[in-house]
């Protein structure tokens, strides 16, 4: 869907689209509130298996990222 964003920009476009909270889309990857907070400013990228996580969410929320 939306091509060439950083990480920090998926992050909050996926919870503006889906109307989840920070603390929702946290419970939702099993990661603390503030790792979606540092992920959304920028200070902090996944780990490789929480990215993968992130994407397998995303792909069952129908939302996809051309890469």
């Amino acid at each position: 869907m939306r091509c060439c964003m950083e990480f920090q920009d998926k992050v909050k476009y996926v919870r503006m689209k889906l109307y989840l909270s920070q603390e929702a889309l946290a419970k939702e990857l099993g990661v603390s509130f503030a790792t979606i907070c540092r992920w959304e400013k920028g200070n902090r990228t996944p780990q490789l298996m929480t990215l993968g996580r992130f994407y397998v969410f995303c792909e069952k929320k129908g939302i996809k990222f051309e890469e």
